[in-house]
């Protein structure tokens, strides 16, 4: 029974017990069933929780946090902070009381991903508000007016009496022009990424304010009237305020629109996120991995560049390959042609089942100028969306385009998108456990898509050219590098430009290729650890494929079968559920799926199938 309708029965039995118990005088009572129910007429809710499946904690715990940020939208809010740390710390206490051992190997699974996640998000809400007091010198004008942001959300209308409201703006606007005086006075001053946190602050309480305004405007002619003109200058005076904090404290050129700009999270931050993605290497270890793993691309690099007649200069053999694109308007053709011999190909081979719906569903878009400034690249999921130039874009950025996602180039790219990628990923996702989309993570995601370019390498028939070959290790390398500069962007060790250098440098990315990639990986819509999760989920997954055919369970198509329908998680725990691994309540990250960084590794993470095997 869910909690939809357990609930309504619940209350109907104790409203009933209480009837019975109580009829009468108090002489007749027995206390300590009295005292029994009195705590069960405090909180009903109690033993629901205590009953429900895991599945079913999942998904409200889900809904739950889903509604809490729903409503505090403010995230510099303190009701926000401490709304969402009570639940994390309720539901932690709640499931301690879970029979764990009792459970099937499914339901352990998700205990401990429910558990991993619950203790991440708390501790991600304290490293926020750690990094929130360090801009706060930048704010002494704020919390009076989160105070209001938040009484309107709760509808407070007693707080929120028009001639206080006034009062309160206009004491704030004259200490947000104190404020920008000691600022632009150097008496004032927060590290850069403080600073940079300061501005998107005030951005977002801008427009909090902004609602909390339309709220009562034109319907209370008191608030107009008190509100209306001390309300426009505190606007005024918190955009004035911006540039101050951009160009002298965070490093923001006046003329620089386009800049990319990010907030670090620091090792601390990393390392908790590693600790929730069940990864027990530290960010100094995953460097190491990723340039072992780029050497190796730049080796193959030098023999393809051999077969083509470029020698050992790979960079003049990925100029050829650039230059090997559709005319404008063919774009649309090529992609289909390619997405559908990544759908041919794991058909003829066997290597995963393809629902027909699935195959029949793929639709394709272009992408707009303006998003390709963020993603030069090919997007896709439940359709394909193509990176190409159009007729309003300048001469130079036309080309880049073009050269950006020419054939070969993009051969890779299209069935990561779509089948046996992100398309048939989501497809199933969404049939099948859909209550771990709450445990959603890039190692999972990123990684499925990944690691078939890894299998189709290794397979040889596939990337058959050297041109392909050329094309599939660019994305490989680029694959590297996005662990290498996301990593070091987090650590505090290279600047937004230094990691478009470093894409520039070491994969030879046109540099407004990989400003996009760079501005896309920083602007806040990804997780820290997101561009690090393809190749590091990938060879995840690679080990794992190695270690489930190996002791015969599964064969290759029941493995990606099962890996799709188990839906996202951290692969070590998908690793524990198909091996059917040894788990515990207080379980502990320890799979080293690469082995000790520093000694020769235990298995071979590549078939030998080609000479140039992925090892």
């Amino acid at each position: 029974m869910g909690l939809s309708q357990a609930l309504p029965q619940m209350s109907s039995d104790v409203a009933q017990s209480s009837s019975v118990i109580f009829e009468g005088s108090w002489d007749n009572v027995d206390m300590s069933e009295a005292e029994g129910l009195s705590l069960a007429i405090e909180n009903p809710f109690q033993q629901l929780v205590e009953d429900e499946s895991m599945s079913d904690r999942v998904a409200r715990v889900r809904e739950d946090e889903k509604e809490l940020k729903k409503f505090w939208t403010l995230e510099f809010s303190p009701r926000r902070y401490n709304e969402l740390y009570t639940l994390y710390s309720d539901e932690l206490e709640n499931l301690e009381g879970c029979p764990f051992n009792s459970y099937g190997q499914e339901d352990r699974v998700d205990y401990l991903l429910l558990k991993g996640y619950l203790e991440r998000s708390r501790r991600r809400l304290e490293l926020d508000e750690a990094r929130d007091k360090k801009m706060e010198p930048l704010l002494p004008f704020a919390p009076p007016l989160v105070e209001l942001w938040e009484a309107r959300r709760e509808v407070k209308l007693e707080v929120l009496e028009p001639k206080r409201i006034a009062q309160l703006v206009h004491e704030a606007t004259k200490i947000i022009t104190q404020t920008q005086s000691k600022i632009e006075a150097g008496s004032l001053s927060v590290d850069k990424t403080a600073a940079f946190r300061a501005v998107r602050t005030i951005g977002s309480l801008r427009t909090h304010l902004d609602e909390l305004c339309s709220f009562f405007k034109g319907y209370n002619p008191l608030f107009d009237w008190w509100v209306a003109a001390p309300y426009k200058k505190l606007d005024e005076a918190l955009q004035a305020l911006v540039p101050v904090i951009q160009f002298k404290l965070a490093g923001m050129k006046p003329d620089a629109k386009d800049e990319i700009v990010g907030e670090p999270i620091g090792r601390d931050g990393l390392l908790v996120d590693l600790e929730a993605e069940c990864i027990p290497y530290t960010p100094e270890e995953l460097l190491v991995i990723a340039k072992k793993k780029y050497a190796w691309c730049e080796k193959e690099m030098k023999k393809a560049s051999h077969e083509l007649g470029f020698g050992d200069d790979w960079r003049e053999a990925l100029e050829h390959v650039r230059n090997i694109y559709p005319e404008p308007g063919k774009m649309p053709e090529l992609v289909k042609e390619l997405v559908d011999g990544g759908v041919e190909y794991v058909k003829k081979h066997d290597l995963i089942t393809v629902p027909p719906l699935a195959e029949k569903l793929i639709r394709m878009d272009m992408m707009s100028p303006e998003w390709q400034k963020v993603n030069p690249f090919f997007l896709g999921g439940r359709w394909i969306i193509v990176s190409y130039p159009t007729d309003t874009m300048e001469h130079e950025d036309k080309l880049m385009s073009m050269r950006g996602n020419g054939r070969h180039l993009s051969k890779a790219t299209a069935f990561h998108e779509m089948i046996p990628g992100h398309h048939l990923q989501g497809y199933v996702a969404t049939r099948n456990r859909k209550y771990r989309n709450l445990f959603t993570t890039p190692f999972y995601v990123e990684g499925w898509a990944m690691y078939w370019e890894l299998i189709f390498w290794d397979r040889g028939d596939f990337f058959s050219s050297p041109e392909d070959r050329v094309g599939t290790l660019f994305w490989r390398m680029h694959r590297c590098a996005r662990i290498l500069f996301s990593l070091k962007f987090h650590l505090g060790q290279l600047t937004p430009q230094e990691c478009v250098d470093l894409l520039v440098d070491m994969v030879g990315h046109e540099r407004a290729t990989a400003e996009g990639e760079v501005r896309r990986s920083l602007n806040g819509d990804y997780s820290p650890l997101y561009q690090a999760g393809y190749f590091l989920g990938a060879l995840q997954l690679y080990a794992l494929r190695s270690e489930v055919l190996g002791s015969k369970k599964y064969t290759e198509k029941e493995f990606h079968d099962r890996v799709l329908k188990a839906n996202t998680m951290p692969i070590e725990m998908l690793r524990a559920l198909l091996l059917e691994k040894e788990l515990s309540k207080d379980y502990k990250s320890q799979w080293k799926f690469y082995g000790d960084i520093s000694t020769p590794l235990p298995f071979k993470l590549f078939s030998s199938r080609m000479s140039g095997q992925n090892c």
